[in-house]
């Protein structure tokens, strides 16, 4: 039990420091003060709440196997608890939105794209996390037993209920993500595509007389063969020979674009794979848990699996400010800029 403790403590230290220090990065980098960044630093205030408010109380009702608290306190934690994870999950799918915008509609939605236009959209969060977390927490309210003040959880058996609260707060969100990275995924590849195409084109006009034999007028001696001309063959004048020398490497430069775009590719595949598979992994086994106990009355958990999955979602606020900055060169060097200040204080 104590190195399940120490464990759970350094989780809630690690993540208080990452989302500082995103949180920090944000405030103090000029050039980090962009809309999008603003949710990305929402988010990270979201998870802070979380790391703060939500799991040093999970760390101590483990450790004492149960609530001394006071049901007063308990409903404090608890209404904390669901509103900071609800408004995390809902952070991801905000910043979904506004990437998915941002990608197919750049052009007009470079001018919304504004400080007070984020601030809209994290009051809308917060809003909608309130009213999700709410029934939950005022159905327990009514519902307390004097019988159950050793413990601190949300007991509710209504199907209705059940499915309000955790298709609001995860399900809907994650379908939501789950859409709009795909089309983001396949709007950057066109994206590139396009790029791709332009620049071979590019390419193509400018090696036009070297590339292609059918390009040369008629009688001006065009090649034999489907190979460029050599600088002989050109011209006995020297100073000509380095020219078509470059001509004849340019169309070799043509075909590293597509190399290039298969990176930028992977590499954005692999971003939203993390970012969509640490959402996944962290949230749904808790939520599939809450829909079967909640609605199948002759099926349980133990207190050792709840306290798992559960914590298993709390690791998401870990894993956010990670995957969320980790690839973006401004975030990282912010981010070595503060710990130098921090190592030479």
């Amino acid at each position: 039990k104590i190195l399940l403790t120490v464990t759970l403590f350094i989780v809630a230290i690690l993540t208080t420091f990452l989302n500082c220090l995103v949180i920090t990065a944000i405030a103090v980098t000029r050039k980090l003060h962009h809309p999008a960044n603003y949710l990305i630093c929402s988010l990270a205030v979201t998870d802070l709440l979380v790391a703060v408010l939500v799991m040093p109380f999970s760390i101590m009702y483990i450790q004492k196997e149960t609530w001394v608290m006071g049901q007063v306190m308990c409903t404090i934690w608890l209404s904390v608890d669901v509103t900071c994870c609800t408004c995390s999950i809902l952070h991801l799918a905000a910043i979904a939105i506004d990437r998915y915008r941002a990608i197919t509609d750049a052009v007009e939605y470079s001018r919304k794209r504004t400080g007070a236009r984020a601030g809209q959209m994290v009051a809308v969060v917060w809003l909608l996390s309130i009213l999700i977390s709410l029934p939950p927490l005022l159905w327990r309210h009514f519902t307390e037993d004097s019988e159950q003040e050793d413990q601190c959880i949300i007991i509710h058996h209504h199907i209705a209920f059940t499915l309000y609260s955790t298709f609001g707060a995860f399900y809907i969100p994650l379908l939501l993500i789950l859409i709009l990275y795909y089309k983001i995924y396949r709007a950057a590849q066109t994206l590139y595509m396009r790029r791709e195409a332009s620049r071979a084109s590019r390419h193509s006009c400018m090696t036009n007389g070297s590339m292609i034999p059918s390009s040369y007028p008629a009688g001006d001696g065009g090649p034999r063969s489907p190979e460029p001309l050599s600088p002989a063959e050109k011209s006995s004048d020297p100073s000509t020979e380095e020219p078509p020398r470059e001509r004849v490497r340019a169309p070799k430069k043509s075909f590293q674009g597509p190399r290039i775009s298969g990176s930028r590719e992977r590499k954005a595949a692999y971003t939203l794979g993390l970012i969509i598979g640490a959402f996944i992994i962290c949230w749904l086994p808790f939520f599939v848990k809450e829909v079967i106990v909640n609605t199948c009355d002759s099926c349980y958990t133990s207190v050792e699996m709840a306290d798992f999955l559960t914590w298993l979602g709390y690791i998401n606020s870990l894993i956010n400010p990670l995957i969320y900055t980790i690839f973006n060169e401004d975030f990282k060097k912010a981010f070595q800029r503060l710990c130098l200040f921090i190592c030479s204080g």
